[in-house]
């Protein structure tokens, strides 16, 4: 007796429910142009993108019905699923943490039901026949089947990965997901997928984003990086290169749509600068460009906001980051990596460089959070030294390669040849032994140190009095010297042929018979047009006044090559050189 007024009030009930869902939607629509009606995801008839149906009106269809639904996709799916399989991403960063890139699952299975280009749009539960569109996909919205190129999905993400990365800093480290903001949502409270950066039903950020990326908001949500908040890539006001920018405001870029159109700034752009999440080039590590220079030399190539790196890169002498493509990563052994190589960022850490000024005893921000090699062969973390840094390639490493100049006593590990515990050495980790330094420059003293780049440095560095970048990129002058350095007899003398050597020591003194210096350089230098590194060894020797001669022009006399210091300027010679025209002299026990 009761049923048909029980069903008459339901239904009244649904009619009116339903009627609140139509004003609802008229509410979106009028007050929300963010909303999916106004975005690219409405592929109805009234879509204003480039894709949409051709008589098709229901704006949901393409991806939810309330009859017929999938009972296994997802909430109330429709559209057709992809059966293709998938190449997942893979890095030696996810090796090192044991953790494998799997086929996708969850929702980003249903992100790639359209996304990888498998599937036409059209092709839905509800509609047997499908819906006709009056275009396919575009190819900046197809992720094809290959994700290795595009950021990781369908993972665990929880605090013991968290935990796990942050023994690999510099590779990014990740955030405890129990501190992620609630519009960074993980699958089932664990999973990453494509639905923790992008909201497919509002667009309100751009690119379907779930919150603005300026700066890289988004991804240091999840991306802990050490130094990042004061480096010069996170704060640098700085124009970026034309062509840099307009790169970034493409789609797939890492930046919302909205917010490339402004990237003007390298803050602005921050980690999309160099990475992109989608469509990477170089795969592992997600960056703009597959050669690990282009990265960086897109804005310190001459018309960027950073120094001319480029232009020394392509000098006579310099530091071969193109001779391969390799890149140090998590896994590889920090001295002997499988292939000997060097990148940029071996030497500078661009999560947290900076303009921070160095001294003698402290790195500047440019080698901030680079690992090195300690004085004692200890790996470390982050130097504190510049020749931490240079020891990591030039010290232990078993492919170093020979010493510019062949040496009567052969030492090509520099972490050794600079041991104060050595006979003699250039001041770099220790102040020197001599107590008294006749030739130095002031305000060079016998307490002064040195650093590798005093010597090792851009022949247009400002320590030259040029406008060009800092450090051993290149240089004019082999073995990337700052200033001139002939390694070679025969010439005749000229100082300039010799300004590495006159930077600190004045040339007045060392070509002199002044009693405060030694007698015989000036007939050495001079007569028999000997360069200072026939006799001396710029690093470090195990004789005194750093002599170890060069074995190209001096030989043994009887079987003997020997220097004895007798005192302040003084010292017994046997051995034989040749002048610059090839004439033998031998000394026997000579005092000078």
């Amino acid at each position: 007796m009761n049923r048909a007024p029980q069903f008459n009030f339901r239904r009244r009930r649904l009619a009116v429910a339903v009627a609140g869902l139509l004003l609802l939607a008229a509410t979106v629509r009028a007050d929300s142009p963010n909303s999916i009606i106004y975005s690219k995801h409405n592929l109805s008839v009234s879509g204003s993108g480039p894709v949409h149906a051709k008589t098709e009106s229901d704006v949901c269809i393409f991806c939810h019905t309330p009859h017929g639904a999938s009972a296994t996709d997802g909430p109330l799916w429709n559209h057709k699923m992809s059966s293709a399989p998938y190449t997942p991403f893979t890095s030696p960063t996810l090796t090192a943490l044991n953790v494998t890139i799997g086929q996708p699952t969850g929702s980003s299975r249903l992100c790639l039901s359209c996304h990888d280009g498998t599937v036409a749009l059209g092709l839905v539960n509800s509609r047997p026949g499908g819906i006709d569109m009056n275009n396919p996909l575009p190819d900046a919205s197809n992720l094809g089947t290959d994700l290795s190129s595009d950021h990781p999905i369908s993972f665990i993400y929880d605090s013991t990965l968290a935990n796990n990365a942050s023994a690999y800093p510099a590779a990014g480290g990740l955030v405890d997901p129990g501190t992620l903001p609630p519009e960074v949502v993980l699958e089932n409270k664990n999973t990453l997928q494509c639905t923790t950066c992008h909201d497919p039903h509002n667009n309100q950020y751009g690119s379907f984003l779930v919150m603005d990326n300026s700066s890289s908001q988004l991804c240091v949500t999840c991306h802990a990086l050490p130094g990042w908040t004061g480096s010069a890539h996170a704060v640098s006001s700085k124009a970026l290169p034309a062509a840099l920018a307009g790169q970034i405001a493409r789609p797939k870029s890492g930046l919302s749509s909205k917010a490339s159109m402004s990237a003007s700034s390298v803050a602005h752009a921050a980690c999309a600068s160099c990475h992109t999440p989608h469509a990477a080039a170089a795969k592992s590590g997600l960056m703009r460009f597959s050669t690990p220079e282009k990265n960086c030399i897109d804005c310190h190539g001459g018309d960027g906001p950073g120094k001319n790196v480029a232009a020394d890169l392509k000098k006579i002498s310099v530091h071969p980051v193109s001779l391969e493509l390799d890149v140090h990563n998590a896994r590889e052994d920090l001295v002997n990596p499988p292939v000997r190589h060097v990148t940029c960022a071996d030497c500078h850490n661009p999560h947290a460089t900076s303009g921070a000024p160095g001294s003698k005893g402290r790195v500047s921000g440019a080698l901030a959070s680079v690992a090195g090699i300690s004085a004692g062969g200890g790996v470390l973390s982050a130097v504190t030294h510049e020749y931490e840094l240079c020891f990591r390639c030039h010290g232990d490493s078993a492919n170093r390669g020979p010493a510019s100049v062949p040496r009567q006593f052969v030492q090509t590990n520099t972490r050794l040849e600079f041991n104060p515990g050595n006979t003699s050495f250039h001041p770099v980790e220790a102040f020197g032994k001599n107590s008294r330094a006749p030739s130095l420059i002031p305000p060079l003293t016998a307490a002064s140190l040195v650093t590798c780049g005093d010597c090792h440095n851009s022949d247009q560095g400002s320590a030259t009095g040029g406008t060009g970048a800092n450090g051993p990129h290149g240089s004019a002058f082999a073995p990337l010297l700052e200033r001139m350095l002939l390694l070679t007899d025969g010439t005749p003398y000229n100082p300039n042929n010799f300004a590495l050597c006159y930077k600190c020591h004045a040339s007045a003194v060392v070509d002199s018979s002044l009693a405060s210096s030694w007698s015989g350089h000036q007939t050495h230098i001079e007569n028999y047009k000997a360069a200072c590194t026939t006799c001396h060894d710029s690093h470090a020797a195990t004789q005194p006044h750093l002599v170890n001669f060069n074995t190209t022009y001096v030989q043994p006399v009887n079987g003997v090559i020997n220097y004895t210091s007798t005192g302040m300027n003084h010292g017994t010679c046997t051995l034989t050189c040749h002048d610059g025209s090839g004439v033998n002299h031998p000394h026997i026990a000579k005092s000078y």
